[in-house]
Order: structure tokens, then C-alpha cells, then sequence
């Protein structure tokens, strides 16, 4: 179990199978990244092009993590720093009955970035970042007498991840009983609005009859449309 203060990998290898890494040193730097994927509607007569919100990208992280066993001596005692470093290591392994890499959160505390969000943003503060290893680079930089690893880096790079459900719940997005607009982008269709206001591709029509909307396919970027309630099922 890692001690107050320490940072940590919690691993997802499976159902029932976890296991938490007490890092032997904390990072002097993490770095995270939140990029958003916006549209651009052009409209005749307008100096700049509206800028319309399609989705959030994943946010990375990356670590950098030392490891180093030298203090265990340095000739027929020395302990290969990979008994450290190996776990780490293989989060960019494929585990065979999940066939995929492990999910990975790194933690370190309570106070861990996005744990202060607005209160506008609802519940999606975080106190960990959880996500999958899409780099890892190990470079050994000491060995023992003997050839014997004794110091090490890591370079790890992870992507979020976070289920469908637990994204829903977490932005509390807007109820399909309700009446909504939406401004057309380049490339849109129905049934893409219709999925993503009501979670289901095939309930266009509502959306094609409240706009007077006869041929789905000809639909032009920067027409707002109203997105009507549905009824409860």
C-alpha cells in the first residue's frame, strides 16, 4: 500500500485481479493534455465562421518515473532494478483473456489536478487520472560489477478512459424529454444528431418533422435546428 504523499498506479488486470504499485519516487513533473475537436460553419456574409462544438478529445498524461536499487549494493548484492521496473513495464502488454492492456489510474493524493474544477462543471472532478498506456520507453542508466540493472526511467504516456456510462453520469447531459437546438455542421446527418441527443441513431424522424425537414440527405451546415422532446416510453 502506498504511504500518504506517495504517488501510485492502481492496474485493472481483469475482473478480480488488481494490484496497486507504491512508486519507489514520486515524478518532479506530470504533464496532462485536453485537446476539444470543434467544427467550423461557414455562413455567407459573416467576417469569421461559427465555431461549433462536435467533442471532447482524450486527455493524456505522461509520467516520468525513477527507479534505483544501487543503495542495495553495487556487486554480488546488487538487486535488479527491474524487479521494480517489470510491472510497470508490461502495461503495454496484452492481457490474454482481456485482449487488451491493462487499465491503469495514477493517483497521488486528493489534491490531484481537476479535483478544484467550477462548480458549473457538476461532478466531473477527479482525484486520480485513469487511462491506458499508449507509449513506454525504459532506459537503463547503471549497471553493478556483475551486469545487474541498478538504476532506471520510465517515459510513460497514457490515454483517458472512461466507460460511456460513467461519462453520461458524470456531464449529466441534457434529458431527450426536453426540447434542445443544435446548428448544423459540415457533415452531419440526422441520425448522428439524433444520437447524440437521444442516445439512439434511429429516432431521426422527430428531429426530420419538427424542422420540415423531406429529404434527409440534403442538409445545409449552419441551419439551426429545434430538437424536439420525446415522449416517456
Amino acid at each position: 500500500m502506498p504511504s500518504a504523499g506517495q504517488a501510485s498506479l492502481k492496474i485493472d488486470w481483469g475482473p478480480g485481479r488488481r494490484d496497486t504499485v507504491a512508486l519507489q519516487y514520486n515524478p518532479t513533473e506530470i504533464v496532462l493534455e485536453k485537446n476539444v475537436h470543434l467544427a467550423e460553419i461557414a455562413i455567407p456574409g459573416l467576417t469569421a465562421p461559427l465555431q461549433q462544438f462536435v467533442r471532447g478529445e482524450a486527455e493524456t498524461l505522461k509520467l516520468e518515473l525513477f527507479f534505483d536499487t544501487s543503495d542495495q549494493g553495487m556487486g554480488a548484492t546488487a538487486v535488479s532494478v527491474a524487479t521494480l521496473t517489470d510491472t510497470i513495464y508490461a502495461l503495454s502488454r496484452i492481457v490474454p483473456d482481456q485482449h487488451a492492456p491493462p487499465i491503469v489510474t495514477f493517483g497521488w493524493g486528493e489534491d490531484f489536478p481537476g479535483n478544484e474544477l467550477p462548480p458549473a462543471l457538476g461532478n466531473q472532478r477527479r482525484t486520480s487520472f485513469k487511462g491506458v498506456v499508449t507509449n513506454i520507453r525504459q532506459t537503463f542508466t547503471l549497471w553493478s560489477s556483475g551486469g545487474v540493472p541498478v538504476r532506471a526511467k520510465i517515459s510513460l504516456s497514457l490515454r483517458e478512459y472512461t466507460s460511456l456510462k460513467d461519462q453520461l453520469e458524470a456531464l449529466n447531459l441534457a434529458s431527450p424529454n426536453k426540447t434542445h437546438s443544435y446548428v448544423l455542421a459540415r457533415g452531419d446527418t440526422l441520425a448522428l444528431v439524433a444520437s447524440n441527443f437521444y442516445f439512439d441513431p434511429t429516432n431521426w424522424r422527430p428531429i426530420a418533422l419538427a424542422n420540415g425537414i423531406d429529404d434527409p440527405r440534403r442538409l445545409k451546415p449552419g441551419t439551426e435546428l429545434t430538437i424536439p422532446s420525446l415522449p416517456a416510453s
